[in-house]
């Protein structure tokens, strides 16, 4: 495939490694000369980031990931350990594994876990997860939704969060950059 048919989430060799897609943007100019491809890559055997400026025209070798989902269990330091619900297989992922989505991991939770030749790789996390705030100045209720405050989160991890957010509401929060999307509301009951 060429480089411009190269998505994020993609695995390709580059250079004889094997090689995931974190990003890839493509830079036209105009009359064509000196367009790029950038690609930042995740080296699949050492975790490394790394980039890399190709020709359009360049071409790659996809390679297939397999995914299972697991469920987290728990993590002890730096390592993650998943089972698989359907055999009760067990595995271990280093912190560069997970990525930086790792704080929103909570036990029991289930994920799909990536596999590269038969060894988990990475995880597919959702784009955003759903959290309590757990703390948080009181709810201002005011014209302006612009300004922000802390909120600790109930996996502790503190996020800006509009003054309107009280203390035990949900929030949802981008796995990837722990930004806040939005308030969850809670469904109300319709009556009969």
């Amino acid at each position: 495939m060429q480089a411009t048919e190269v998505k994020a989430g993609m695995v390709v060799r580059v250079e004889g490694r094997a090689c995931k897609v974190v990003e890839a943007e493509i830079k036209m100019r105009a009359g064509q000369i000196n367009n790029l491809v950038k690609f930042r890559l995740r080296d699949l055997d050492t975790g490394r980031l790394s980039e890399l400026h190709v020709r359009p025209e360049e071409r790659f070798e996809e390679l297939d990931l397999d995914r299972h989902t697991m469920e987290f269990l728990y993590s002890q330091g730096d390592t993650y350990t998943f089972m698989r619900p359907d055999t009760f297989d067990q595995i271990e992922l280093a912190g560069e594994q997970v990525g930086p989505a790792r704080p929103f991991l909570q036990e029991g939770m289930a994920l799909p876990v990536e596999f590269f030749e038969g060894r988990p790789v990475s995880i597919a996390f959702p784009p955003t997860v759903e959290l309590r705030v757990e703390q948080t100045a009181p709810a201002v209720h005011s014209q302006q939704d612009s300004t922000w405050k802390e909120a600790t989160l109930e996996n502790g991890v503190v996020v800006k969060v509009p003054l309107f957010v009280d203390q035990g509401e949900m929030v949802r929060v981008e796995t990837e950059t722990g930004r806040y999307v939005e308030r969850v509301r809670a469904e109300r009951k319709r009556g009969s």
